[in-house]
């Protein structure tokens, strides 16, 4: 009878290396990433160190189906150009497509109309400090009327103690 979905609990049991393993690199761990990077790096400093000591190997491209045996000069077949980090010129700059030149132009309008409305040179800067102003001396006003309500309350109180 099949588990279905699920299977019982004792599944995907770790394995760990053991001290004297990782020491004699006979690991039973599968190879990462980095690991493979770096064995990788190697062969190819060992293939320029051959080629410069004369000896040239080579270079045989990984092709795909009947590439291999019959040569192919398709004019229209793009070749992939893969760039590393490592190769690109950083002092080559690029255009910037005009939507990305828009969006920057976009950006830069808006930080200076910030600047300009912290400053308050904008008409809308204008209008909220008049606004701001006119609050502010209707809660002044609103306050003194408070307190003058509040004296003329606790003057009544001392009369009528009297």
């Amino acid at each position: 009878m099949g588990r279905g979905k699920f299977k019982g609990k004792p599944t995907g049991r770790r394995q760990f290396s053991t001290p004297d393993e990782m020491i004699a690199g006979t690991s039973s761990r599968p190879r990462t990433f980095r690991q493979e990077e770096a064995e990788r790096v190697e062969e190819e400093s060992e293939e320029e160190s051959e080629e410069e000591s004369g000896e040239e190997s080579e270079e045989t491209e990984k092709r795909k189906g009947t590439e291999s045996v019959i040569q192919i000069e398709n004019p229209n077949l793009a070749k992939a150009k893969n760039l590393k980090a490592k190769d690109a010129d950083a002092s080559k700059t690029t255009e910037l497509s005009r939507r990305e030149r828009e969006e920057i132009e976009k950006q830069r309008a808006h930080e200076r109309y910030m600047r300009l409305q912290e400053q308050g040179k904008t008409e809308q800067a204008r209008k909220d400090l008049e606004r701001l102003a006119l609050i502010r001396q209707q809660r002044a006003e609103a306050a003194k009327k408070r307190e003058e309500e509040k004296a003329a309350k606790d003057q009544k109180k001392a009369e009528a103690r009297k």
